[in-house]
């Protein structure tokens, strides 16, 4: 797994409200253009959000679920985005000086995306991770502020 951590100024309650408003995945997850339709249990394991990914008109509808799920503290994923495949995506939330370390871990899974080496794909993924923290952040702490 290829991981990435961010030190975030809000709970880890705070930080895990905004993962659990599916509606803004869009607005953290890079690569996620629009929410498309969000099931009414998210984030309860085996719920799913229906997303784009890609630019306008180059759409790809596809989906994530979840595979675990403990409030506040963890939330694992089963990211789609085929053609190039699936990955899997740990977030885990912990208590950490007054806020919140966020440690996000991701792998492919399946499909041609996993054929590619680590090295290669650790390029693309940390990179993308750490701009999905960045985001994440500071939805949560912005919502902090409000």
């Amino acid at each position: 797994m290829i991981e990435v951590k961010r030190h975030v100024k809000a709970s880890p309650q705070e930080v895990f409200s905004v993962l659990a408003d599916g509606w803004l995945y869009s607005g953290w997850v890079v690569g996620a253009s629009r929410i498309r339709s969000v099931d009414p249990d998210w984030p309860a394991t085996g719920s799913k959000i229906d997303h784009s990914v890609g630019v306008w008109p180059g759409l790809l509808n596809d989906s994530t679920s979840v595979l675990d799920c403990v409030p506040g503290h963890r939330l694992v994923l089963r990211a789609r985005g085929w053609p190039i495949g699936e990955a899997t995506v740990f977030l885990e939330l912990e208590e950490q000086d007054g806020g919140c370390l966020v440690r996000m871990q991701e792998d492919a899974s399946a499909g041609p995306g996993k054929l590619a080496p680590k090295p290669l794909r650790q390029v693309t993924i940390a990179p993308r991770n750490n701009e999905s923290l960045r985001r994440l952040q500071l939805i949560a702490e912005g919502r902090r502020a409000s």
